[in-house]
């Protein structure tokens, strides 16, 4: 009478070890085209100027050329159209140090 509890192995087959990188792959890949649709999309949901209160001139010491959106020379990441590097919107962000 043997009452010890059985202890399942916990050697890897080399069939479940290609399945699960299979899985894996499977994953990263869905996940990466996850991720290209939604900067596409965000790219293509540039609002307009003057749904962002855009100006030509900064406001204070805030300014494009010193927000985390803008593009050098001339473009922004969240509002279309070309855009002063001394303008100024509502979406303003100053840059990280």
């Amino acid at each position: 009478m043997n009452d010890a509890p059985k202890v399942q192995s916990l050697e890897l087959s080399r069939r479940s070890l290609l399945r699960n990188l299979v899985i894996a792959a499977g994953a990263a890949a869905v996940i990466g085209a996850s991720t290209s649709r939604n900067r596409v999309a965000a790219a293509e949901t540039k609002q307009t100027q003057k749904a962002v209160e855009y100006q030509g001139t900064p406001k204070g010491a805030q300014q494009c050329n010193n927000c985390s959106h803008f593009a050098p020379p001339s473009s922004c990441m969240v509002v279309e159209g070309s855009i002063a590097p001394t303008g100024w919107c509502t979406k303003y962000a100053k840059k990280s140090a």
